[in-house]
């Protein structure tokens, strides 16, 4: 006898609410107790390997007005190119570094920072080497599925031009959305990755 099967339907989708960082980061909206600190507040210590930058940058909306409410979240390899992770298999990462991050974007300016450091080479699925990236989520009122995008560093031109995903868009000027400006700032690289959700200048987002 054939087994009849009982799918579980979709549920309806929901955006985060205006409630996000109460739940994900409490202590920045003065609700101590909670956590000591907020969770992913800080990526590494003094004995973390690799070159120190920051990442920081604005979330706008498709009017160019920012996103003050949004949450922002990173997830990148240590200076090795291993994972921080229980499925990573290549060899064991640093354990100085999570390598994992969370930043609610500033109330006035929608402004996000992450002290954190350069990510080394990683392998794409098919074995080809991926230039230096950070992935990053983003979560805010309004949007019903968290947005999911790379920045990748201005001073590689080299291994990016090499890189699996960026050779898949096709134009340069979306390419260009997922490239991190470099500067300095009191000795320290600075990279501004500026996130636009919609409009004739969006970021590139992808499917995870």
């Amino acid at each position: 006898m054939v087994q009849e099967l009982h799918y579980l339907k979709e549920s309806p989708s929901q955006t985060v609410g205006p409630y996000i960082h109460i739940g994900a980061t409490p202590n920045y909206v003065g609700i101590h107790g909670v956590y000591p600190h907020d969770l992913g507040s800080t990526m590494l210590t003094d004995e973390t390997k690799g070159e120190r930058i920051i990442l920081e940058g604005q979330v706008f909306d498709g009017g160019g007005e920012p996103i003050k409410d949004a949450l922002v979240e990173i997830w990148q390899a240590d200076a090795n190119g291993l994972y921080n992770s229980v499925n990573e298999t290549r060899g064991k990462a640093d354990p100085t570094f999570t390598g994992w991050g969370r930043q609610p974007a500033s109330a006035d300016k929608a402004f996000f920072r992450f002290e954190t450091i350069r990510p080394g080479v990683t392998p794409y699925p098919d074995g080809r080497k991926q230039a230096p990236h950070i992935t990053v989520w983003v979560g805010a009122r309004g949007i019903n599925i968290g947005l999911h995008t790379r920045a990748y560093f201005s001073d590689m031109e080299e291994l990016n031009k090499q890189d699996p995903l960026l050779n898949r868009i096709d134009s340069e000027k979306r390419r260009n959305t997922l490239i991190a400006k470099k500067s300095k700032r009191d000795n320290v690289t600075v990279f501004t990755f500026n996130i636009i959700v919609q409009g004739e200048n969006e970021t590139v987002f992808l499917d995870m």
